[in-house]
Protein backbone atom coordinates (compact mmCIF):
# COMPACT_ATOMS: atom_id res chain seq x y z
CA UNK A 1 0.00 0.00 0.00
CA UNK A 2 1.24 3.45 -0.98
CA UNK A 3 -0.07 6.79 0.30
CA UNK A 4 0.10 10.02 -1.70
CA UNK A 5 -1.04 13.36 -0.28
CA UNK A 6 -1.15 16.56 -2.35
CA UNK A 7 -1.78 19.99 -0.82
CA UNK A 8 -3.59 22.01 -3.47
CA UNK A 9 -4.66 25.63 -3.41
CA UNK A 10 -8.26 24.68 -2.59
CA UNK A 11 -8.30 21.09 -1.35
CA UNK A 12 -5.81 18.63 0.07
CA UNK A 13 -6.24 15.26 -1.63
CA UNK A 14 -5.02 11.88 -0.44
CA UNK A 15 -5.05 8.46 -2.09
CA UNK A 16 -4.31 4.93 -1.00
CA UNK A 17 -2.80 2.93 -3.87
CA UNK A 18 -2.44 -0.83 -4.00
CA UNK A 19 -0.87 -2.30 -7.14
CA UNK A 20 -2.25 -0.12 -9.92
CA UNK A 21 -5.54 0.53 -8.19
CA UNK A 22 -6.69 3.51 -6.18
CA UNK A 23 -8.50 1.78 -3.34
CA UNK A 24 -9.48 4.88 -1.39
CA UNK A 25 -9.42 8.69 -1.69
CA UNK A 26 -9.99 11.53 0.77
CA UNK A 27 -10.36 15.29 0.48
CA UNK A 28 -10.20 18.12 3.00
CA UNK A 29 -10.22 21.91 2.47
CA UNK A 30 -6.74 23.43 2.41
CA UNK A 31 -5.93 25.78 5.27
CA UNK A 32 -2.88 27.74 4.10
CA UNK A 33 -2.19 28.89 7.66
CA UNK A 34 -1.84 25.30 8.84
CA UNK A 35 -0.69 22.94 6.09
CA UNK A 36 0.31 20.26 8.59
CA UNK A 37 -3.29 20.14 9.83
CA UNK A 38 -4.50 19.65 6.23
CA UNK A 39 -2.04 16.85 5.55
CA UNK A 40 -2.92 15.02 8.73
CA UNK A 41 -6.65 15.61 8.27
CA UNK A 42 -6.53 14.04 4.80
CA UNK A 43 -4.36 11.20 6.09
CA UNK A 44 -6.68 10.44 9.02
CA UNK A 45 -9.67 10.33 6.69
CA UNK A 46 -7.77 8.05 4.32
CA UNK A 47 -6.59 5.45 6.84
CA UNK A 48 -9.88 4.97 8.69
CA UNK A 49 -10.40 1.21 8.86
CA UNK A 50 -6.99 0.53 7.24
CA UNK A 51 -4.22 -1.51 8.85
CA UNK A 52 -1.52 1.16 8.89
CA UNK A 53 1.19 -1.48 9.27
CA UNK A 54 0.54 -2.44 5.64
CA UNK A 55 1.44 1.03 4.38
CA UNK A 56 4.85 0.78 2.70
CA UNK A 57 5.44 4.37 1.58
CA UNK A 58 4.05 7.85 2.21
CA UNK A 59 4.76 10.72 -0.20
CA UNK A 60 3.81 14.35 0.39
CA UNK A 61 3.41 17.14 -2.13
CA UNK A 62 3.25 20.41 -0.22
CA UNK A 63 3.04 24.13 -0.95
CA UNK A 64 4.81 24.96 2.32
CA UNK A 65 7.93 26.55 0.79
CA UNK A 66 6.00 28.23 -2.05
CA UNK A 67 3.58 29.82 0.40
CA UNK A 68 6.31 30.81 2.84
CA UNK A 69 8.13 32.77 0.13
CA UNK A 70 5.01 34.22 -1.53
CA UNK A 71 3.58 35.42 1.79
CA UNK A 72 6.86 36.88 3.07
CA UNK A 73 7.03 34.46 6.00
CA UNK A 74 10.65 33.39 5.51
CA UNK A 75 13.27 34.09 8.16
CA UNK A 76 15.46 37.22 7.72
CA UNK A 77 18.92 36.47 6.33
CA UNK A 78 22.17 38.45 6.03
CA UNK A 79 23.63 37.91 2.56
CA UNK A 80 27.42 38.06 2.26
CA UNK A 81 28.83 38.05 -1.27
CA UNK A 82 32.37 37.72 -2.65
CA UNK A 83 31.64 38.65 -6.28
CA UNK A 84 35.18 39.20 -7.56
CA UNK A 85 35.85 41.40 -10.60
CA UNK A 86 33.43 41.95 -13.47
CA UNK A 87 30.14 41.64 -11.59
CA UNK A 88 27.72 44.11 -10.03
CA UNK A 89 25.74 42.47 -7.21
CA UNK A 90 23.22 45.32 -7.21
CA UNK A 91 21.91 43.91 -10.51
CA UNK A 92 21.00 40.56 -8.92
CA UNK A 93 17.75 41.69 -7.24
CA UNK A 94 18.79 39.96 -4.00
CA UNK A 95 18.28 42.90 -1.67
CA UNK A 96 20.94 44.45 0.54
CA UNK A 97 24.18 42.46 0.77
CA UNK A 98 27.57 42.78 2.45
CA UNK A 99 30.18 42.86 -0.33
CA UNK A 100 33.67 41.51 0.42
CA UNK A 101 36.91 41.85 -1.53
CA UNK A 102 38.70 38.73 -2.68
CA UNK A 103 38.40 36.56 -5.79
CA UNK A 104 38.66 32.99 -7.10
CA UNK A 105 39.01 32.40 -10.86
CA UNK A 106 37.04 29.91 -12.99
CA UNK A 107 39.71 27.22 -12.43
CA UNK A 108 39.51 27.61 -8.65
CA UNK A 109 42.72 29.61 -8.21
CA UNK A 110 42.90 32.51 -5.77
CA UNK A 111 43.57 35.78 -7.62
CA UNK A 112 42.72 38.23 -4.84
CA UNK A 113 42.98 37.65 -1.09
CA UNK A 114 40.27 38.20 1.47
CA UNK A 115 40.62 41.07 3.96
CA UNK A 116 40.08 39.79 7.49
CA UNK A 117 39.29 43.26 8.86
CA UNK A 118 36.57 43.66 6.24
CA UNK A 119 34.99 40.32 7.22
CA UNK A 120 34.97 41.29 10.91
CA UNK A 121 33.40 44.63 10.04
CA UNK A 122 30.64 42.85 8.06
CA UNK A 123 30.05 40.48 10.99
CA UNK A 124 29.71 43.42 13.39
CA UNK A 125 27.19 45.04 11.07
CA UNK A 126 25.17 41.81 10.90
CA UNK A 127 25.27 41.52 14.69
CA UNK A 128 24.04 45.10 15.07
CA UNK A 129 21.10 44.28 12.79
CA UNK A 130 20.17 41.39 15.08
CA UNK A 131 20.37 38.80 12.30
CA UNK A 132 21.07 35.19 13.26
CA UNK A 133 21.17 33.61 9.78
CA UNK A 134 23.89 34.25 7.21
CA UNK A 135 24.35 33.13 3.60
CA UNK A 136 27.96 33.32 2.35
CA UNK A 137 28.45 32.98 -1.40
CA UNK A 138 31.61 33.54 -3.44
CA UNK A 139 31.95 33.55 -7.20
CA UNK A 140 33.64 30.31 -8.35
CA UNK A 141 33.89 29.17 -4.72
CA UNK A 142 32.30 25.91 -5.80
CA UNK A 143 35.69 25.17 -7.38
CA UNK A 144 37.69 26.34 -4.37
CA UNK A 145 35.83 26.53 -1.05
CA UNK A 146 38.60 28.36 0.82
CA UNK A 147 37.12 31.87 0.75
CA UNK A 148 33.62 30.84 1.85
CA UNK A 149 35.07 28.66 4.61
CA UNK A 150 37.38 31.43 5.84
CA UNK A 151 34.52 33.95 5.98
CA UNK A 152 32.37 31.45 7.90
CA UNK A 153 35.19 30.72 10.34
CA UNK A 154 35.69 34.39 11.20
CA UNK A 155 31.96 35.11 11.39
CA UNK A 156 31.28 32.18 13.71
CA UNK A 157 33.78 33.66 16.14
CA UNK A 158 32.09 37.06 15.95
CA UNK A 159 28.49 35.78 15.73
CA UNK A 160 28.24 32.88 18.21
CA UNK A 161 25.16 30.76 17.55
CA UNK A 162 24.56 32.14 14.09
CA UNK A 163 23.39 29.71 11.40
CA UNK A 164 25.74 30.10 8.45
CA UNK A 165 25.12 28.47 5.06
CA UNK A 166 27.88 28.30 2.42
CA UNK A 167 27.01 28.62 -1.26
CA UNK A 168 29.18 25.70 -2.44
CA UNK A 169 27.27 23.30 -0.17
CA UNK A 170 23.91 24.40 -1.57
CA UNK A 171 24.87 24.32 -5.25
CA UNK A 172 28.09 23.89 -7.17
CA UNK A 173 26.65 24.89 -10.54
CA UNK A 174 28.00 27.82 -12.51
CA UNK A 175 26.00 31.07 -12.47
CA UNK A 176 26.83 33.10 -9.40
CA UNK A 177 23.52 35.03 -9.08
CA UNK A 178 21.46 31.82 -9.16
CA UNK A 179 23.71 30.15 -6.61
CA UNK A 180 23.38 33.21 -4.36
CA UNK A 181 19.58 33.20 -4.71
CA UNK A 182 19.37 29.47 -3.99
CA UNK A 183 21.57 29.80 -0.90
CA UNK A 184 19.60 32.79 0.37
CA UNK A 185 16.28 30.94 0.02
CA UNK A 186 17.73 27.80 1.63
CA UNK A 187 18.77 29.69 4.77
CA UNK A 188 15.51 31.64 4.85
CA UNK A 189 13.30 28.52 4.81
CA UNK A 190 15.35 25.79 6.48
CA UNK A 191 14.32 26.26 10.12
CA UNK A 192 10.55 26.44 9.51
CA UNK A 193 10.75 23.53 7.08
CA UNK A 194 12.67 21.50 9.66
CA UNK A 195 9.91 22.17 12.21
CA UNK A 196 7.31 21.00 9.69
CA UNK A 197 9.25 17.84 8.83
CA UNK A 198 9.76 16.95 12.49
CA UNK A 199 6.11 17.56 13.33
CA UNK A 200 5.05 15.40 10.37
CA UNK A 201 7.37 12.57 11.42
CA UNK A 202 6.08 12.74 15.00
CA UNK A 203 2.45 12.72 13.86
CA UNK A 204 3.00 9.64 11.69
CA UNK A 205 4.61 7.79 14.58
CA UNK A 206 1.60 8.64 16.75
CA UNK A 207 -0.59 7.09 14.06
CA UNK A 208 1.58 3.96 14.09
CA UNK A 209 2.70 4.52 10.50
CA UNK A 210 6.29 3.33 10.31
CA UNK A 211 6.64 3.45 6.51
CA UNK A 212 9.36 5.68 5.02
CA UNK A 213 8.14 9.21 4.28
CA UNK A 214 9.15 11.13 1.18
CA UNK A 215 8.59 14.62 -0.18
CA UNK A 216 7.98 15.36 -3.86
CA UNK A 217 10.53 17.71 -5.44
CA UNK A 218 10.12 20.26 -8.23
CA UNK A 219 11.67 17.83 -10.75
CA UNK A 220 9.08 15.12 -10.07
CA UNK A 221 11.37 12.99 -7.93
CA UNK A 222 11.00 12.02 -4.31
CA UNK A 223 13.43 12.50 -1.46
CA UNK A 224 13.27 11.10 2.09
CA UNK A 225 11.66 13.69 4.34
CA UNK A 226 14.59 13.76 6.76
CA UNK A 227 17.11 14.26 3.93
CA UNK A 228 15.04 17.07 2.41
CA UNK A 229 15.65 19.23 5.49
CA UNK A 230 19.09 20.08 4.05
CA UNK A 231 17.58 21.30 0.77
CA UNK A 232 14.06 22.64 1.47
CA UNK A 233 13.84 24.76 -1.68
CA UNK A 234 13.98 21.55 -3.75
CA UNK A 235 10.35 21.04 -2.70
CA UNK A 236 9.06 24.27 -4.23
CA UNK A 237 6.54 23.74 -7.04
CA UNK A 238 5.95 20.16 -5.93
CA UNK A 239 2.25 20.69 -6.73
CA UNK A 240 2.77 21.19 -10.49
CA UNK A 241 5.32 18.34 -10.41
CA UNK A 242 2.67 16.10 -8.84
CA UNK A 243 0.23 16.78 -11.68
CA UNK A 244 2.87 15.84 -14.26
CA UNK A 245 3.72 12.61 -12.45
CA UNK A 246 0.00 11.89 -12.14
CA UNK A 247 -0.44 12.22 -15.91
CA UNK A 248 2.54 9.91 -16.47
CA UNK A 249 0.90 7.38 -14.18
CA UNK A 250 -2.58 7.59 -15.70
CA UNK A 251 -1.84 7.74 -19.45
CA UNK A 252 -0.06 5.32 -21.83
CA UNK A 253 3.74 5.49 -21.83
CA UNK A 254 5.61 7.52 -24.44
CA UNK A 255 2.89 10.06 -25.25
CA UNK A 256 3.40 13.74 -26.09
CA UNK A 257 0.86 15.84 -24.24
CA UNK A 258 0.05 19.29 -22.94
CA UNK A 259 -1.04 19.01 -19.31
CA UNK A 260 -3.78 21.29 -18.00
CA UNK A 261 -4.30 20.88 -14.25
CA UNK A 262 -7.39 22.88 -13.28
CA UNK A 263 -7.81 23.31 -9.56
CA UNK A 264 -10.00 25.59 -7.53
CA UNK A 265 -7.50 28.45 -7.35
CA UNK A 266 -4.99 27.99 -10.19
CA UNK A 267 -4.45 26.16 -13.45
CA UNK A 268 -1.00 24.60 -13.97
CA UNK A 269 0.37 24.06 -17.48
CA UNK A 270 3.15 21.61 -18.38
CA UNK A 271 4.47 19.55 -21.29
CA UNK A 272 5.45 15.90 -21.77
CA UNK A 273 7.55 15.06 -24.84
CA UNK A 274 7.48 11.40 -25.88
CA UNK A 275 6.88 10.36 -22.30
CA UNK A 276 9.48 12.69 -20.75
CA UNK A 277 8.43 15.81 -18.83
CA UNK A 278 10.12 18.97 -20.08
CA UNK A 279 12.59 20.41 -17.56
CA UNK A 280 13.35 24.12 -17.30
CA UNK A 281 16.94 24.79 -18.33
CA UNK A 282 17.01 27.88 -16.12
CA UNK A 283 15.84 26.17 -12.95
CA UNK A 284 12.88 27.14 -10.81
CA UNK A 285 11.93 30.82 -10.80
CA UNK A 286 10.88 31.88 -7.30
CA UNK A 287 9.12 35.23 -7.37
CA UNK A 288 11.68 37.32 -9.32
CA UNK A 289 14.65 35.06 -8.52
CA UNK A 290 16.12 32.39 -10.78
CA UNK A 291 17.55 29.49 -8.80
CA UNK A 292 19.54 26.30 -9.32
CA UNK A 293 16.57 24.16 -8.25
CA UNK A 294 15.81 21.58 -10.96
CA UNK A 295 12.19 21.99 -11.96
CA UNK A 296 9.78 21.15 -14.73
CA UNK A 297 8.97 23.90 -17.23
CA UNK A 298 5.57 24.79 -15.77
CA UNK A 299 3.40 27.84 -15.33
CA UNK A 300 0.66 28.51 -12.81
CA UNK A 301 -2.21 30.68 -14.04
CA UNK A 302 -4.43 32.38 -11.45
CA UNK A 303 -7.73 30.97 -12.68
CA UNK A 304 -9.69 27.93 -11.49
CA UNK A 305 -13.07 26.56 -10.62
CA UNK A 306 -13.43 28.81 -7.57
CA UNK A 307 -12.09 32.03 -9.11
CA UNK A 308 -14.27 35.03 -8.32
CA UNK A 309 -16.49 36.35 -11.13
CA UNK A 310 -16.66 40.16 -11.20
CA UNK A 311 -18.65 42.50 -13.44
CA UNK A 312 -17.75 46.16 -13.90
CA UNK A 313 -19.97 47.96 -16.38
CA UNK A 314 -20.20 45.68 -19.40
CA UNK A 315 -16.86 44.01 -18.65
CA UNK A 316 -16.66 40.68 -16.86
CA UNK A 317 -13.48 39.23 -15.35
CA UNK A 318 -12.76 35.87 -13.73
CA UNK A 319 -10.03 35.72 -11.09
CA UNK A 320 -7.30 36.07 -10.05
CA UNK A 321 -8.89 36.29 -6.59
CA UNK A 322 -10.61 33.38 -4.88
CA UNK A 323 -13.11 34.46 -2.24
CA UNK A 324 -14.11 30.99 -1.13
CA UNK A 325 -15.99 28.02 -2.56
CA UNK A 326 -18.62 28.40 -5.26
CA UNK A 327 -22.05 29.61 -4.17
CA UNK A 328 -23.48 26.22 -5.16
CA UNK A 329 -21.05 24.69 -2.65
CA UNK A 330 -22.02 27.08 0.14
CA UNK A 331 -19.57 29.84 -0.70
CA UNK A 332 -20.08 33.62 -0.83
CA UNK A 333 -19.27 34.52 -4.45
CA UNK A 334 -20.17 33.51 -8.00
CA UNK A 335 -17.55 31.29 -9.67
CA UNK A 336 -16.97 29.23 -12.84
CA UNK A 337 -18.17 26.17 -10.90
CA UNK A 338 -21.57 27.84 -10.52
CA UNK A 339 -21.57 28.61 -14.25
CA UNK A 340 -20.72 25.02 -15.16
CA UNK A 341 -23.49 23.77 -12.85
CA UNK A 342 -26.04 25.96 -14.64
CA UNK A 343 -24.84 24.74 -18.04
CA UNK A 344 -25.02 21.10 -16.98
CA UNK A 345 -21.27 20.63 -17.39
CA UNK A 346 -20.96 19.38 -13.81
CA UNK A 347 -23.28 17.88 -11.23
CA UNK A 348 -21.49 19.15 -8.11
CA UNK A 349 -23.26 21.49 -5.73
CA UNK A 350 -26.79 22.80 -5.40
CA UNK A 351 -28.39 23.62 -8.78
CA UNK A 352 -30.74 26.23 -7.31
CA UNK A 353 -27.90 28.09 -5.61
CA UNK A 354 -25.87 28.00 -8.85
CA UNK A 355 -28.86 29.46 -10.74
CA UNK A 356 -29.13 32.24 -8.16
CA UNK A 357 -25.40 32.99 -8.48
CA UNK A 358 -25.64 33.30 -12.27
CA UNK A 359 -28.81 35.38 -11.97
CA UNK A 360 -26.81 37.98 -10.01
CA UNK A 361 -24.19 38.04 -12.79
CA UNK A 362 -26.90 38.11 -15.48
CA UNK A 363 -28.61 41.12 -13.91
CA UNK A 364 -25.40 43.12 -14.34
CA UNK A 365 -24.89 41.94 -17.93
CA UNK A 366 -28.55 42.29 -19.00
CA UNK A 367 -28.85 38.67 -20.12
CA UNK A 368 -30.27 35.36 -18.93
CA UNK A 369 -28.54 33.25 -16.25
CA UNK A 370 -27.65 30.64 -18.87
CA UNK A 371 -26.12 33.27 -21.16
CA UNK A 372 -24.17 34.68 -18.21
CA UNK A 373 -22.92 31.18 -17.35
CA UNK A 374 -21.76 30.67 -20.92
CA UNK A 375 -19.91 33.99 -20.85
CA UNK A 376 -18.12 32.95 -17.64
CA UNK A 377 -17.04 29.60 -19.10
CA UNK A 378 -15.91 31.32 -22.32
CA UNK A 379 -13.70 33.71 -20.35
CA UNK A 380 -12.08 30.81 -18.47
CA UNK A 381 -11.46 28.80 -21.66
CA UNK A 382 -10.13 31.89 -23.49
CA UNK A 383 -7.69 32.54 -20.66
CA UNK A 384 -6.38 28.97 -20.54
CA UNK A 385 -6.05 28.73 -24.35
CA UNK A 386 -4.14 32.03 -24.46
CA UNK A 387 -1.82 30.89 -21.68
CA UNK A 388 -1.14 27.57 -23.46
CA UNK A 389 -0.19 29.58 -26.55
CA UNK A 390 2.22 31.71 -24.53
CA UNK A 391 3.72 28.64 -22.91
CA UNK A 392 4.40 27.08 -26.32
CA UNK A 393 6.58 30.10 -27.09
CA UNK A 394 8.47 29.56 -23.82
CA UNK A 395 8.74 25.78 -24.27
CA UNK A 396 10.19 26.21 -27.75
CA UNK A 397 13.17 28.05 -26.22
CA UNK A 398 14.12 25.10 -24.04
CA UNK A 399 17.15 23.11 -25.29
CA UNK A 400 15.43 19.79 -24.52
CA UNK A 401 12.50 20.81 -26.70
CA UNK A 402 14.79 21.81 -29.58
CA UNK A 403 16.60 18.48 -29.42
CA UNK A 404 13.25 16.64 -29.42
CA UNK A 405 12.14 18.69 -32.43
CA UNK A 406 15.30 17.78 -34.36
CA UNK A 407 15.09 14.09 -33.46
CA UNK A 408 11.39 13.85 -34.33
CA UNK A 409 11.73 16.09 -37.43
CA UNK A 410 8.47 17.77 -36.60
CA UNK A 411 7.21 20.89 -34.90
CA UNK A 412 5.20 20.33 -31.77
CA UNK A 413 1.51 21.08 -31.80
CA UNK A 414 -1.05 20.44 -29.11
CA UNK A 415 -2.05 16.92 -30.22
CA UNK A 416 -3.27 15.75 -26.81
CA UNK A 417 -4.52 17.94 -23.99
CA UNK A 418 -4.59 15.87 -20.81
CA UNK A 419 -6.76 17.31 -18.08
CA UNK A 420 -6.45 16.62 -14.37
CA UNK A 421 -7.79 18.34 -11.29
CA UNK A 422 -11.36 18.95 -10.19
CA UNK A 423 -12.17 21.36 -13.03
CA UNK A 424 -10.74 19.18 -15.82
CA UNK A 425 -13.73 17.01 -16.89
CA UNK A 426 -15.99 19.91 -18.00
CA UNK A 427 -13.35 22.41 -19.15
CA UNK A 428 -10.52 20.47 -20.80
CA UNK A 429 -12.64 19.21 -23.73
CA UNK A 430 -13.52 22.85 -24.47
CA UNK A 431 -9.84 23.89 -24.27
CA UNK A 432 -8.76 20.99 -26.48
CA UNK A 433 -11.41 21.80 -29.07
CA UNK A 434 -10.16 25.38 -29.29
CA UNK A 435 -6.61 24.10 -29.77
CA UNK A 436 -7.65 21.53 -32.38
CA UNK A 437 -6.42 18.73 -30.14
CA UNK A 438 -7.75 15.54 -28.58
CA UNK A 439 -8.99 15.84 -25.01
CA UNK A 440 -7.97 13.17 -22.51
CA UNK A 441 -9.42 13.19 -19.00
CA UNK A 442 -8.15 9.99 -17.36
CA UNK A 443 -9.87 8.03 -14.64
CA UNK A 444 -9.08 9.47 -11.19
CA UNK A 445 -8.32 12.86 -12.81
CA UNK A 446 -9.47 14.66 -9.68
CA UNK A 447 -6.83 12.97 -7.51
CA UNK A 448 -4.13 12.67 -10.20
CA UNK A 449 -1.71 14.83 -8.20
CA UNK A 450 -1.95 12.61 -5.14
CA UNK A 451 -1.50 9.53 -7.34
CA UNK A 452 1.53 11.12 -9.00
CA UNK A 453 3.09 11.75 -5.60
CA UNK A 454 2.36 8.20 -4.40
CA UNK A 455 4.04 6.44 -7.33
CA UNK A 456 6.89 8.84 -8.22
CA UNK A 457 10.34 7.33 -7.81
CA UNK A 458 13.34 9.20 -6.39
CA UNK A 459 15.42 11.37 -8.72
CA UNK A 460 19.00 12.41 -8.28
CA UNK A 461 21.44 14.38 -10.44
CA UNK A 462 25.20 14.54 -10.19
CA UNK A 463 27.32 17.01 -12.16
CA UNK A 464 31.01 16.19 -12.01
CA UNK A 465 33.72 18.65 -13.08
CA UNK A 466 37.29 17.31 -13.35
CA UNK A 467 40.42 19.40 -13.86
CA UNK A 468 43.23 16.89 -14.45
CA UNK A 469 45.97 19.55 -14.62
CA UNK A 470 45.13 20.59 -11.07
CA UNK A 471 44.41 16.97 -10.16
CA UNK A 472 40.99 17.77 -8.68
CA UNK A 473 37.32 17.02 -9.14
CA UNK A 474 34.20 18.65 -7.69
CA UNK A 475 30.57 17.54 -7.46
CA UNK A 476 28.30 20.48 -8.21
CA UNK A 477 25.35 19.36 -6.10
CA UNK A 478 27.04 19.36 -2.70
CA UNK A 479 30.52 20.81 -3.20
CA UNK A 480 32.28 17.48 -2.61
CA UNK A 481 35.90 17.59 -3.82
CA UNK A 482 38.58 14.98 -4.39
CA UNK A 483 41.86 14.21 -6.15
CA UNK A 484 42.56 12.58 -9.51
CA UNK A 485 46.01 11.41 -10.59
CA UNK A 486 45.72 10.76 -14.34
CA UNK A 487 46.23 13.89 -16.47
CA UNK A 488 44.94 12.01 -19.53
CA UNK A 489 41.77 10.70 -17.93
CA UNK A 490 39.32 9.51 -20.59
CA UNK A 491 35.58 10.30 -20.70
CA UNK A 492 34.93 6.62 -19.93
CA UNK A 493 37.03 6.84 -16.77
CA UNK A 494 35.27 10.08 -15.81
CA UNK A 495 31.87 8.45 -16.26
CA UNK A 496 32.95 5.53 -14.09
CA UNK A 497 34.00 7.99 -11.35
CA UNK A 498 30.70 9.86 -11.73
CA UNK A 499 28.72 6.65 -11.28
CA UNK A 500 30.70 5.77 -8.14
CA UNK A 501 30.08 9.23 -6.69
CA UNK A 502 26.39 9.11 -7.59
CA UNK A 503 26.04 5.73 -5.87
CA UNK A 504 27.63 7.18 -2.74
CA UNK A 505 25.45 10.31 -2.80
CA UNK A 506 22.30 8.26 -3.33
CA UNK A 507 23.23 6.09 -0.36
CA UNK A 508 23.74 9.19 1.83
CA UNK A 509 20.30 10.46 0.83
CA UNK A 510 18.65 7.12 1.57
CA UNK A 511 17.77 6.23 -2.03
CA UNK A 512 20.69 3.93 -2.87
CA UNK A 513 18.39 1.19 -4.21
CA UNK A 514 17.55 3.39 -7.22
CA UNK A 515 21.06 4.46 -8.23
CA UNK A 516 21.35 1.57 -10.70
CA UNK A 517 18.82 3.40 -12.90
CA UNK A 518 21.13 6.39 -13.38
CA UNK A 519 22.22 7.30 -16.90
CA UNK A 520 24.78 9.65 -18.42
CA UNK A 521 22.96 12.63 -19.96
CA UNK A 522 25.95 14.87 -20.76
CA UNK A 523 29.65 14.28 -21.35
CA UNK A 524 32.26 16.77 -22.58
CA UNK A 525 36.07 16.89 -22.61
CA UNK A 526 38.30 19.89 -23.30
CA UNK A 527 42.04 19.40 -23.81
CA UNK A 528 44.35 22.07 -22.41
CA UNK A 529 47.36 22.63 -24.69
CA UNK A 530 50.57 24.48 -23.95
CA UNK A 531 53.21 24.59 -26.64
CA UNK A 532 52.80 21.30 -28.45
CA UNK A 533 51.71 19.19 -25.47
CA UNK A 534 48.46 18.35 -23.69
CA UNK A 535 48.96 19.45 -20.11
CA UNK A 536 45.58 18.38 -18.81
CA UNK A 537 41.90 17.98 -19.46
CA UNK A 538 38.66 19.55 -18.27
CA UNK A 539 35.91 16.92 -18.17
CA UNK A 540 32.25 17.52 -17.36
CA UNK A 541 29.87 14.62 -16.76
CA UNK A 542 26.21 14.69 -15.79
CA UNK A 543 24.47 11.58 -14.49
CA UNK A 544 20.89 11.39 -13.36
CA UNK A 545 18.02 9.21 -12.34
CA UNK A 546 15.31 11.00 -14.34
CA UNK A 547 11.74 11.48 -13.20
CA UNK A 548 9.73 8.30 -13.50
CA UNK A 549 7.36 5.91 -11.81
CA UNK A 550 7.98 3.16 -9.29
CA UNK A 551 8.55 -0.23 -10.89
CA UNK A 552 5.58 -1.62 -8.96
CA UNK A 553 3.28 0.77 -10.84
CA UNK A 554 4.98 0.50 -14.24
CA UNK A 555 4.91 -3.28 -14.07
CA UNK A 556 1.17 -3.61 -13.50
Amino acid sequence: MLVGIDVGGTTTDAVLVEGKSVVKAAYVPTDHDNLLKCLLGALDELVKGVDTQKIERVVLSTTLITNMIAEGKTDPVALVLIPGPGTNPSDYNLGEACILDGAIDYRGREIDRLKESQIKEAASKISAQGLARVAVVGKFCQRNHAHEQKVAEIMRATLPGAKIELGHKVSGHLNFPRRAATTLLTVATKDKYKEFAQAMADALRQRKISAPVYILKADGGTLPLDSSVQMPVETIFSGPAASIMGVLALTPAGQTSVIVDIGGTTTDLALILSGKPLLSSKGAKVESLLTHVRAFAVKSVAIGGDSAVNVSGERMTVGPQRKGPAICMGGPWATPTDAMRVLGLTSVGDAAKAEKAMQEVANKLNCSPKEAAQKVVDVVVDKIVAEVGEMFKAWEQEPAYRIWEIMKKEKLEAQNVVGVGGGAPPLVPLVASRLGASAIVPDFARVANAIGAAVARPTITLNLHIDTERGEYIVAEDGLTGKVGDRKMTPEQAEKLARKLLDERAARLGIGEYSGEAEVTYSEVFNMIRGWSTVGRLLDIRMEIPAGLLASWRGC
